[in-house]
């Protein structure tokens, strides 16, 4: 999938016109090209595979979980395409071979960089990790704050969204998925 940025150029001059603005003043004439190149960078998610990035995996005996936490993410809300950003956590448990933990961090980029839902980006990072690490379990939790509450509607700014998605023995065993929840609230040192 391909960024048309000269189709994006001319839909934001039809909005400036739409909301009253002149496109050819001068604070504005260079608008429709940065807003394109901006599209371009915050929904390049589909450029990317997710399966390339798990490629790289070490066979190191290690099944005991692995946690990488407050990953800073941006996304963009397909419903009124304004930001929506917050942290994500993952945890994992290897079945003996592990996966670089940026590796991690950039899955959670290759969904965040596309028009979202919080709900369905976090079940994708999760089935995303199962696939390409196949791991015992999985356990994504994003925490973010929605540009579209706080700015507009019901205007509540500073209001969390919080979303899970639990796989494998996260899901099916109780005892792991308590664990992992509680090293996900452990305050930092």
């Amino acid at each position: 999938m391909g960024i048309d940025t000269e189709r994006i150029e001319g839909a934001i001059r039809e909005l400036l016109i739409g909301i009253g603005e002149n496109p050819e003043r001068e604070g504005l004439v260079d608008t429709p090209q940065r807003v394109a190149r901006m599209y371009s960078e915050i929904v390049s998610g589909f450029d990317l595979d997710p399966n390339e990035i798990m490629q790289t995996q070490f066979n190191e005996g290690h099944q005991e979980m692995v946690v990488v936490r407050d990953v800073p993410f941006y996304s963009l809300c397909e419903h009124h395409l304004l930001p929506f950003f917050g942290k994500a956590s993952v945890a994992y448990i290897p079945q003996g071979h592990v996966v670089g933990i940026s590796k991690l961090a950039r899955t959670i980029d290759v969904f965040a960089k596309r028009p979202q839902l919080q709900e369905r980006m976090t079940s994708q990072v999760a089935d995303s990790i199962m696939s390409g690490v196949k791991p015992q379990g999985v356990a994504v939790i994003l925490r973010a704050e929605h540009l579209c509450m706080a700015m507009r509607g019901i205007r509540k700014p500073g209001s969390s969204i919080i979303t899970s998605a639990m796989r494998g023995v996260f899901e099916s065993s109780a005892r792991t998925r308590s664990e992992v929840l509680a090293l996900l609230r452990e305050e930092q040192g």
